[in-house]
């Protein structure tokens, strides 16, 4: 079963969230929060697998819930998706920094939304290619020349290379096709590649793979 907590200042959202992730036999709903303190509290009683968080709530913010958890070792497992009005938010870049795991854009059709709750709570992050090229179009703004990292000799060549499509975005299954190896020897060198460089997400290889300078600028291009 999937645990969800539902943080959003709007109660109409919230609800129809509910609705259909209540529906569904493998998603349970428990807790909702109305701003970013309650979502923290709520997260903290309930310990769920995924928190579908809104960004702009008064108060405490999504943005700072999101560090928050992230910055809580008890709630290392939590996943946070961050809901948006836009994909394009001004606030993707810090989100992710702060330990979210993807976005979703709030009008997004049921089957999306369903499909990503259960991707995110199996450990896949949610980035698409236009939030993974702001992403790194961030951190070029940051630094002309990122600084090889030692971390990155932790890894084999294959771990290399498979970080290097997680940031562009791939899925375990297109990571496969791409390599001709199977879905599970994929996901396989994306676990280990975290672990190694103690990202907790996928999200979190995307970062790491542009601050060890395995990939640049222009890249996606």
């Amino acid at each position: 079963m999937i645990r969800v907590v539902l943080a959003d200042d709007q109660a109409l959202v919230r609800a129809g969230f509910r609705a259909l992730l209540d529906a569904q036999d493998d998603i349970e709903i428990v807790g909702e929060a109305a701003n970013g303190d309650e979502a923290v509290a709520a997260t903290k009683e309930t310990r769920p697998d995924v928190v579908l968080m809104d960004i702009r709530m008064p108060g405490s913010d999504g943005l700072e819930a999101t560090r928050r958890i992230g910055d809580d070792p008890d709630l290392r497992a939590v996943k946070v998706v961050m809901l948006t009005t836009f994909e394009i938010d001004e606030y993707v870049f810090e989100a992710i920094r702060a330990g979210a795991s993807g976005f979703l854009v709030k009008d997004t059709e049921p089957v999306e939304l369903l499909r990503a709750v259960r991707a995110v709570a199996d450990g896949d992050a949610l980035l698409s290619p236009g939030v993974t090229r702001r992403l790194i179009e961030a951190f070029a703004t940051q630094s002309r020349e990122p600084r090889p990292s030692s971390d990155l000799d932790q890894l084999t060549q294959r771990e290399r290379e498979v970080m290097a499509l997680v940031a562009e975005g791939l899925t375990n299954d297109e990571i496969a096709e791409r390599l001709f190896v199977s879905p599970a020897t994929a996901k396989t060198h994306v676990n280990r590649a975290m672990t190694k460089l103690g990202a907790r997400d996928r999200a979190q290889l995307v970062v790491a793979a542009y601050q060890s300078g395995l990939v640049r600028p222009g890249w996606l291009d």
